[in-house]
């Protein structure tokens, strides 16, 4: 397949990259600054180094791709607004030149549902929420832009972040995960290269622990 990464410098980003490299994808990494991309990965993709922000700017890279995968993430807990406006602009894009597929890393701490035990939901996912209500918040608005647009969206919610190595990992579809307290990047990158084609996961969120 033909994929667009946006995020491809963070640490999801680099193993969406690596995995989609390894199973022979044909891979876009859509940055901002080419230079902090592994030297080893430049010369095995093309890189689109632009303005992620400006839609005008992104679409020679979304056109013509089988689906665009989005790691994008922030830095500190201070206000933010990097995921909505990265998510609007990719829309933006992606509806201009008739591109439809569209896979967004976002966060299970977003929400607490019935796929959550007692201790998760009533005393880790509280503290955590407000721990990180900026960033949360603008998570939830690139949900909210993502639900209201006409693409075949899938969002994917892992529990904390971890570099661990692959695993078994679990799903769970429009709920948490049961005990799921962290997933690893590679784990995360794995799922979603193979939601990519799972057409049974458009308009759906799937959550993912390891």
């Amino acid at each position: 397949m033909r994929l667009a990464i946006f995020g491809a410098t963070g640490g999801t980003g680099q193993q969406l990259v690596r995995q989609a490299l390894d199973l022979g994808h044909e891979v876009t990494a859509v940055v901002r600054d080419a230079s902090r991309l592994p030297a080893e990965l430049r010369g095995r993709l093309d890189v689109a180094e632009t303005d992620v922000m400006n839609p005008y700017a992104i679409t020679s890279a979304v056109k013509g791709r089988d689906a665009v995968l989005s790691a994008m993430g922030t830095r500190g807990s201070g206000p933010t607004t990097v995921q909505s406006d990265s998510i609007s602009s990719m829309i933006k894009a992606m509806t201009q030149v008739d591109a439809r597929r569209l896979l967004m890393v976002s966060a299970s701490g977003l929400v607490t549902d019935a796929g959550d035990g007692p201790v998760t939901r009533y005393v880790l996912k509280p503290l955590v929420q407000r721990m990180l209500r900026h960033s949360y918040a603008d998570l939830a608005k690139a949900e909210r832009l993502l639900r209201a647009s006409d693409l075949d969206w899938t969002i994917v919610r892992p529990s904390r972040l971890t570099d661990g190595e692959r695993s078994a990992y679990r799903t769970a579809r429009d709920l948490n995960v049961r005990r799921g307290l962290t997933t690893s990047r590679a784990d995360v990158a794995h799922c979603m290269l193979e939601l990519v084609a799972d057409r049974t996961s458009i308009r759906h969120v799937i959550s993912v622990a390891s």
